[in-house]
């Protein structure tokens, strides 16, 4: 069993992934309207939290700014603190990335959609899954896993590029605004989704829907200021490049 090493510096900065530059077929011909075309994309190399971010993560946050508490902190359904942290907005993410970008000197944001969907590949052009192409309920345990509520991170094993829960648990927040025709218009090189919207991106799978899953391509959506049980988010790290 895996667990996420959050003491590993004194500011108490999560574990993050190197994920190496490279193109990568993203998208889906065969899936929704949205998933549509599948294209050619390059994402230059970035680092990923190797898991979503926690409630112990989000106290300290919490701790040092008096930012306001998401609307479940203090259910027992949701509150473990290795927990993914829940029912936080889009805006509360990105005041949280300011913080840890303020007091470790780097540079700590949300991933882009092209980076999410990289990472969750792991280098598997033709998976469904980050772990492959068996059906979600024949995953390990899929039956009696998410009754009431999220699991803790990292309980199972991680895929390819070692980033544990990528399609299942919460929803994660991305950096982009989201428009279903995207796909059509999006550059070739580290695309960065619409330059304005009504909704932001979210990928990954959700602990309270009736397939827990997702698919590695599947897009979902829903305007910055909602806060709902079943989402989160995990955090990107831009590379410090020399001078």
């Amino acid at each position: 069993m895996a667990t996420p090493d959050l003491q590993h510096n004194k500011i108490v900065e999560p574990m993050m992934v190197h994920v190496p530059a490279g193109w990568f077929s993203m998208g889906n011909a065969d899936g929704r309207d949205d998933e549509k075309p599948e294209h050619r994309v390059y994402v230059d190399a970035f680092e990923l939290a190797a898991f979503q971010t926690t409630n112990g993560d989000y106290a300290r946050f919490l701790d040092a700014t008096r930012h306001p508490k998401p609307t479940h902190w203090d259910d027992p359904n949701f509150n473990h603190p290795k927990h993914p942290v829940v029912a936080v907005s889009w805006f509360d993410v990105a005041a949280y990335c300011e913080w840890l970008s303020c007091v470790s000197g780097n540079h700590y944001r949300l991933p882009s959609e092209a980076e999410w969907e990289r990472a969750a590949r792991g280098n598997a052009e033709d998976s469904m899954y980050p772990w492959g192409n068996c059906a979600p309920e024949d995953i390990p345990d899929y039956s009696a896993r998410w009754k009431t509520g999220p699991e803790p991170v990292g309980l199972y094993s991680p895929n390819a590029f070692g980033l544990f829960n990528l399609g299942d648990n919460v929803h994660e927040w991305c950096a982009d605004w989201y428009a279903a025709n995207y796909y059509a218009i999006s550059p070739e090189r580290n695309p960065q989704g619409p330059s304005s919207g009504t909704r932001r991106a979210s990928r990954g799978g959700s602990w309270r829907h009736h397939i827990k899953v997702t698919l590695t391509a599947a897009r979902s959506s829903i305007p910055p200021e909602l806060k709902y049980a079943d989402y989160g988010f995990r955090v990107a790290r831009t590379l410090n490049i020399p001078d």
